[in-house]
């Protein structure tokens, strides 16, 4: 790699899950559209005739109006030919297949446990990072053996377990997780400047925050447009919709129904607590007392939001697989369109052709008060030339610190128990995860059915 006259050439990027056909197309289109940078992509996949795919999909995009630099995709068969020589590597795969999230996401249904999504929190997400860890410390293996110096971005869930896992392996890693909710809520607070104060035309960047929390259980105790105090206006807008919600669900559109909400949710925990909420209600009601927000889908829909059925993600992933093969054959031409993610810019601040604010999950080495040194949270950090440097959050007040707590320390014993394979210590975590309302007898019942629906991925354990 080269870095002159403000541009890199010869980066290159090891893309674990280069199959991908979401985040991975997301990806190749932010940087077809930077053009500071260039290089080579790596795509490795278990499913090597998908990322074959992808190497066809990404070498075709030059050829797309409106690219701006040239990256070369290349398929490989081996996580040492995708890490070697890398100086990025971006982690987004789908731990086992839709088949175990299925069983993660409804089999607590039987027991009256319902999940909006599954794969972070509750009973899915501990059943989920069984699963994930182990590929976790293999990758993290690898990253020490063939590129110990790369910058590793991870995508995947549960967010704060996996990037855990990543130091608990290989404590030297240069690893961050990245998550796009705050965004989600930063651009609220734009409809919030409009819909209130009938300011126009702000751009979600211009929102600054103090981030404060644990993935998707996120939390702003201020938010200023230049020097303007959003909370007051905030305060008006969540009282203004809290009955009936900002922006109604439609059935119309698949991510509407299952994937929007009217921010009741939110807007609830704000009169609580004071502070705003920064996620979207499908993630943070799976972190709060199951009674609240997800006591059964009657419930959910009230406070205006859906579970996602794993089903959809099945035909979902169908209609992926059949868009990948239009664009591989060109009966399909890939269009460019920004995701609005940070990872390229994170890459480019990291190369030292800029300089990024932004929130990002990493280990807590002093930023966040009140939850464990070492713990994975998300808080601002400062990216520049070769540096991650998380900006002192700071604490949150101790109501909401008993919720956020409560989680982190959940997540500690679900990592430790799953390093040791300690059976018991995860089921304890298992059983005092905020969702898991069945009696301790029923709770074991329900835990001993999901790891027997996800036994091949548990290697050495006594179940």
């Amino acid at each position: 790699m080269v870095i002159q006259d403000g541009k890199a050439t010869g980066v290159k990027i090891a893309y674990i899950g280069g199959g991908s056909r979401g985040w991975a197309w997301g990806l190749m289109s932010d940087l077809a559209t930077e053009e500071s940078m260039n290089g080579t992509v790596c795509l490795y996949d278990i499913d090597f005739q998908a990322a074959k795919d992808n190497e066809i999909i990404g070498n075709k995009i030059k050829e797309t109006e409106g690219v701006k630099s040239v990256w070369k995709y290349e398929a490989v068969r081996t996580l040492e030919e995708a890490l070697t020589g890398a100086d990025f590597v971006v982690i987004s795969i789908l731990p086992g297949t839709f088949d175990e999230m299925e069983s993660d996401v409804h089999t607590p249904e039987k027991y009256g446990i319902y999940q909006s999504v599954g794969d972070t929190t509750g009973p899915g997400g501990i059943v989920r990072a069984l699963r994930t860890v182990p590929m976790f410390r293999e990758i993290a293996d690898a990253i020490r053996s063939y590129c110990p110096e790369a910058w590793v971005i991870n995508y995947t869930n549960p967010m704060t377990i996996c990037v855990r896992a990543l130091y608990e392996e290989f404590p030297q890693i240069k690893a961050f997780g990245c998550c796009h909710e705050v965004f989600g809520t930063q651009k609220l607070l734009v409809e919030a400047l409009a819909d209130i104060a009938g300011i126009q035309g702000v751009e979600r960047h211009e929102i600054k925050t103090n981030v404060l929390g644990v993935n998707h259980f996120t939390w702003l105790d201020s938010a200023y447009y230049h020097n303007q105090d959003l909370f007051p206006i905030y305060a008006e807008f969540a009282d203004k919709y809290a009955a009936e919600g900002f922006k109604k669900i439609t059935h119309d559109n698949w991510m509407n129904k299952y994937f929007g909400c009217t921010h009741r949710v939110k807007f609830d925990l704000f009169r609580r607590y004071g502070l705003i909420a920064a996620a979207g209600d499908r993630h943070l009601a799976e972190f709060c007392p199951a009674a609240w927000y997800l006591k059964n889908p009657d419930v959910a829909a009230g406070w205006g939001f859906g579970l996602t059925p794993v089903s959809w993600r099945k035909e979902d992933l169908v209609r992926r697989k059949e868009r990948s093969a239009r664009l591989v054959s060109g009966e399909e031409k890939f269009t460019l369109n920004e995701t609005g993610e940070e990872g390229v810019m994170q890459m480019k601040a990291l190369l030292g052709l800029t300089t990024l604010v932004t929130n990002v999950n990493i280990p807590n080495y002093g930023q966040q008060d009140g939850l464990p040194y070492g713990a994975v949270v998300e808080t601002n950090a400062v990216f520049t030339g070769d540096s991650v440097t998380p900006v002192l959050a700071g604490g949150l007040p101790s109501d909401v610190l008993s919720l956020v707590s409560r989680i982190s320390n959940n997540q500690e014993a679900v990592i430790e128990g799953i390093f040791t394979k300690d059976k018991e210590l995860v089921l304890d975590a298992f059983c005092n995860d905020p969702l898991v309302t069945c009696s301790l007898e029923d709770a074991r019942k329900l835990y001993q059915e999901m790891t027997e629906n996800t036994k091949k991925y548990l290697e050495g354990w006594e179940l």
